[in-house]
């Protein structure tokens, strides 16, 4: 089997884990592509006592940190996602993504960041801590299965946010939106008979600079590379611990959340 055949499937996970990472689709992918030529230049880099998702976020992984701005280096407003971002340590904020978003174990976390599996379920602690402190905001979910529309307000309002309105159609979302004035909008991409929640955030989006998350159980139609892409999606079934990180994620990295929460 060709390397492109090994690495093919994993590459579309790695680009949003990318973009969740640096907040910019453009640096994300940015990444990606050195770590897919670094590959190609040294094929002996794919380990055969790991498997080749493991190898390929390592490679990422090791150029990431050996480019990324120091902390030391940069002054930042607090009031930008990219100062926020320098107030958190860097290695929580990837353990916490690859455990929660990406699925991996503490231990293959540890083995792509560098850090024992002990280190990273201490980072990850932290920087959990921090992002709930720092973050609250109001909630749009659009989400047309009543039960999983519960489920979701439950998570976020645990977390601390405020669910403002819940709404099963695009012609309600896009009111509710304008009604409430939401800082962050959780949306499902199929609403059966209610429309599209891709069209519905779209048209939300006209009005309202905020985060969105997508959640849905089909992630490959919006991980096509084929036209902009989501920086944030929930793949259904979810765990909490997902709802919980990709959140923290969408609020932090936005500049505009606390002015569209207001």
């Amino acid at each position: 089997m060709s390397m492109t055949e090994v690495l093919s499937p994993h590459l579309p996970y790695l680009r949003r884990y990318a973009r969740a990472l640096t907040g910019s689709q453009e640096s994300g992918d940015a990444y990606v592509r050195a770590a897919l030529t670094a590959l190609a230049e040294e094929k002996k880099l794919l380990d055969e006592e790991l498997s080749p998702r493991v190898v390929l976020y390592r490679i990422f992984h090791r150029i990431w940190a050996s480019t990324a701005i120091r902390d030391d280096l940069i002054q930042i407003g607090d009031a930008t996602p990219e100062g926020r971002l320098q107030k958190l340590p860097s290695p929580g904020r990837a353990a916490l993504l690859l455990t929660a978003v990406e699925s991996f174990t503490p231990t293959e976390a540890g083995i792509i960041i560098g850090e024992s599996a002990a280190e990273v379920e201490r980072s990850i602690i932290d920087v959990q801590k921090r992002i709930e402190d720092e973050l609250v905001s109001r909630v749009l979910i659009i989400e047309d299965e009543p039960i999983i529309a519960l489920d979701l307000e439950n998570l976020v309002t645990e977390l601390g946010h405020e669910v403002v309105a819940t709404a099963a159609t695009r012609e309600a979302a896009v009111r509710e939106a304008k009604q409430k004035h939401p800082g962050l909008v959780l949306a499902d991409i199929n609403l059966g008979e209610g429309g599209s929640g891709i069209d519905a955030v779209a048209e939300i989006l006209d009005g309202f600079d905020i985060p969105v998350i997508f959640v849905t159980a089909y992630p490959e139609k919006l991980l096509t590379g084929e036209r902009p892409e989501p920086t944030y999606l929930i793949a259904k079934p979810f765990l909490p611990e997902t709802v919980q990180a990709t959140v923290g994620q969408a609020l932090f990295f936005h500049p505009f959340k606390r002015q569209a929460a207001a």
